[in-house]
């Protein structure tokens, strides 16, 4: 963003010369005093886009007037229901239509995933994964390892930060999967770390696991609908998601998850089969003898959650309908401007621990604030300003720009200003 200007009239003059303007009237916002309140926590849950109600009630009245033959003669009918999201999602995530699917919620799509990825053996068992992951990743690794006999002391290898910096240098990561490239069998990082709000570069990350002769897999919840990524072209292996995020889907909603066309199409690749995933020319045969379908559907267990998967359904008709580039221009212009703010202050010391490429992060910035952290906090919830709060003094900052506007980030800037 050329020319910025730290002044009311600026912001609203970006607003008026948004193009996703009129999408905020498109989302439920919830209300602090009598009016909106400013919502900068869809890093952690999105907002109910307006349509979602709708949708639920057509699925609710299916089901009341046609039961079971809801299944292959509803409006969207639930025997194929897992196929609505695979064209939106392929241009979210950047792939091909047929490695992506939803099911389940991410950590159980990471469990299954790891299962068909982690084979380890005596020479090669070791993982690669980011120090201060979020603990559902933590958690199904130690397990995993486990599970296969090894001790998650030995097996699991964290990456940190350097002392005194607080994210994670790009060459450590490289320097550490060359390191253990003859006993490394899996890389899972986090695309973005949730603490930080660190971007990780994982094309580059990807080719160096590749030539390591190990497999690359990402956790994507604080990717998938915040930042450009390409899949399919970067060669990633597998990768899975939450989409109660920026992706809009409600609480607990559908997981997502991608498999590179290699592994998507190959039948014969493990895996643990389920009815759903069985192929549907041979499904209501009822025999033995698993055959999966022969795309990333074929890692799907059971019966498609149309309850769960509905909200997320409303959620992607607004991201076709506003262009997933268009949200990333924006997304990008809005955190620049509140990067822009925050370092024209003076009256208050914090350090900003999201990097400041716009290349190297998404929509969240987290702000440490070394003193009076929590007061500052419980400050913005007062004015009606929606943000989360990690332990230790961190505020985590995510303008969402289907719902957020420049006028919004103003009036955070303005509350930080006046703080005493």
């Amino acid at each position: 963003m050329q020319g910025l200007l730290p002044t009311l009239e600026f912001a609203q003059q970006k607003d008026r010369e948004d193009p996703l303007k009129d999408f905020r009237s498109q989302f439920y916002c919830p209300q602090h005093e009598g009016k909106d309140s400013i919502y900068f926590c869809g890093n952690s849950l999105g907002l109910q886009p307006r349509n979602t109600e709708a949708a639920i009630q057509q699925e609710l009245k299916d089901w009341k007037e046609m039961a079971i033959g809801g299944y292959m003669h509803g409006k969207y009918p639930w025997l194929w229901y897992q196929d609505h999201f695979r064209g939106p999602l392929s241009r979210i995530v950047g792939c091909m239509e047929e490695e992506v699917t939803v099911m389940n919620t991410l950590t159980v799509n990471l469990h299954f995933l790891l299962l068909t990825f982690y084979h380890p053996d005596t020479e090669r068992y070791k993982v690669i994964m980011e120090a201060g992951a979020f603990p559902s990743d933590q958690y199904a690794l130690e397990t995993q390892v486990r599970w296969h006999g090894f001790d998650p002391a030995d097996a699991l290898i964290e990456i940190s930060p350097r002392e005194g910096e607080r994210t994670i240098r790009e060459e450590d990561i490289l320097a550490t999967i060359d390191e253990h490239k003859d006993s490394l069998a899996l890389v899972l990082l986090g695309g973005i770390n949730y603490y930080t709000g660190q971007l990780f570069d994982i094309k580059a990350i990807t080719e160096a696991t590749h030539r390591a002769g190990a497999f690359a897999g990402f956790d994507l919840a604080h990717v998938a609908g915040n930042a450009q990524t390409q899949l399919h072209d970067w060669d990633v292996d597998f990768a899975v998601w939450c989409s109660y995020k920026y992706l809009n889907g409600g609480p607990g909603a559908v997981g997502g998850a991608y498999l590179h066309e290699k592994y998507a199409r190959n039948k014969d690749l493990i895996r643990m089969g389920g009815w759903w995933g069985n192929d549907e020319a041979t499904r209501f045969k009822m025999e033995k003898g698993f055959i999966p379908k022969p795309d990333a559907n074929g890692w799907n267990i059971s019966t498609a959650q149309v309850f769960n998967m509905v909200s997320l359904k409303a959620s992607l008709e607004l991201f076709e309908a506003a262009g997933f580039s268009r949200i990333l221009s924006k997304s990008a212009e809005l955190t620049a401007w509140l990067a822009f703010l925050l370092g024209s202050l003076k009256n208050i010391h914090f350090d900003i621990l999201t990097p400041a490429e716009p290349h190297r992060r998404g929509a969240q910035l987290s702000l440490y604030f070394k003193e009076r952290s929590k007061e500052i906090h419980e400050k913005m919830i007062r004015a009606g300003i929606v943000v989360d709060y990690r332990e230790p003094g961190v505020v985590r900052v995510a303008p969402a720009p289907l719902y957020n506007s420049f006028e919004e980030v103003y009036q955070f800037y303005q509350i930080l200003k006046d703080f005493q």
